[in-house]
């Protein structure tokens, strides 16, 4: 099922289709500004709904009162892909305001944050690969060819390899960061979408939405270790910081499967609303936050029960999700929105809506660390 997301954009009307599945991916073929959203290999009769509403968002707040919340270290960037824009927007989370918008061409979904905070990695399907940005000059500094179905992106945690799904191929992509060359190709399930390295960089973890699984790449040999059945079309996935667990959002059946990795066997099922897309963990791995696509929520999981704690509401359509380096903090991208929710692990309660563009998706890991 598809819905046709309307916005009004000063004069004009930008209309973009946009799947509820969970599995984006935009069209070159269609005219600029329609967003077309690729499921399950199928030809699908799009069930147009159209409105019109201008994207709210409250002033930025800064938060420099440790006593009301905010606990900020070092300066940190939030880089918010904006599908429909073809843009980047920067966040100081600092300022919790937008400080520069980055042309990327190709419809720009997913996201990785090199952990050593020099470069952005962001995956553009109608460009057939990934562009490179440089966050000191804040930047295009190289567009990567890779393949047609560029979605998935993620960073080695020394930052020396790029990993990048192809969702039509079946395959994952190694790259090499400074040559930017792809070292070998993996083949993996049907559909691979969201990425995860392991904190010791010896596994790749990556979702494959029509097989059902998420496959275990061993990084040395670059060869499926382990495959791992789950929910029904699993999309977005995180891992904990000792790399003992994934959790894995499974669009379809509605529900979060938790896997042990060492064995690569799943351990519960926790069900959460309506499209859940991605995941991420804060307050030392004691909570999982994910978003549900279809009613503008983000469950709450306490890691050590395995129960939802907490339902909270955020912007329409949320996607992307990653927790800010004080490991408190959870930025929302809200596609229909166009605009960022800031979650208070602690408080539970949403503190700040930031404007960003147009389709904001940030699939990946889009906080620097």
């Amino acid at each position: 099922m598809f819905l046709v997301n309307c916005r009004r954009t000063s004069s004009q009307l930008i209309c973009g289709i946009h799947a509820i599945l969970g599995d984006c991916h935009a069209s070159s073929r269609l005219a600029s500004g329609i967003h077309t959203i690729l499921g399950d290999k199928a030809v699908a009769i799009c069930i147009a709904t159209a409105f019109l509403s201008a994207p709210l968002a409250a002033q930025p707040v800064a938060y420099k009162d440790v006593g009301k919340g905010r606990e900020l270290g070092a300066a940190s960037f939030a880089y918010i892909s904006n599908q429909l824009d073809d843009s980047v927007s920067v966040i100081d989370t600092a300022t919790g305001s937008v400080v520069d918008t980055i042309a990327v061409p190709g419809k720009p979904a997913g996201v990785a944050v090199a952990p050593d905070g020099n470069r952005v990695y962001v995956s553009a399907p109608e460009a057939k690969g990934f562009a490179v940005i440089d966050t000191k000059k804040r930047e295009v500094t190289a567009n990567v060819s890779v393949n047609d179905g560029t979605l998935g992106i993620a960073v080695a945690p020394d930052s020396k390899r790029i990993y990048v799904a192809d969702w039509y191929k079946n395959t994952v992509a190694a790259i090499d960061a400074d040559s930017l060359k792809i070292i070998k190709t993996v083949a993996v399930g049907e559909s691979p979408s969201g990425l995860v390295v392991s904190p010791d960089n010896r596994w790749l973890y990556v979702a494959n939405r029509i097989s059902n699984s998420v496959s275990k790449i061993d990084l040395k040999t670059l060869t499926v270790k382990q495959t791992a059945q789950v929910g029904t079309h699993p999309f977005g996935l995180t891992i904990d910081g000792r790399g003992e667990r994934i959790y894995v959002a499974n669009v379809k059946s509605d529900d979060v499967t938790v896997i042990e990795t060492a064995r690569m066997k799943p351990i519960a099922t926790v069900k959460v609303n309506m499209l859940p897309y991605a995941a991420a963990l804060a307050l030392n791995d004691s909570r999982l936050l994910v978003t549900n696509q279809d009613d503008g929520t983000v469950s709450v999981i306490d890691t050590e029960t395995l129960k939802e704690i907490a339902l909270i509401t955020v912007g329409t359509k949320p996607e992307g999700i990653s927790t800010h380096l004080d490991d408190r903090h959870v930025y929302v991208a809200n596609w229909f929105d166009g605009n960022v929710s800031v979650i208070d692990a602690r408080t539970l309660k949403v503190i700040e809506t930031i404007k960003t563009g147009e389709g904001s998706r940030a699939f990946g890991q889009f906080m620097d660390k």
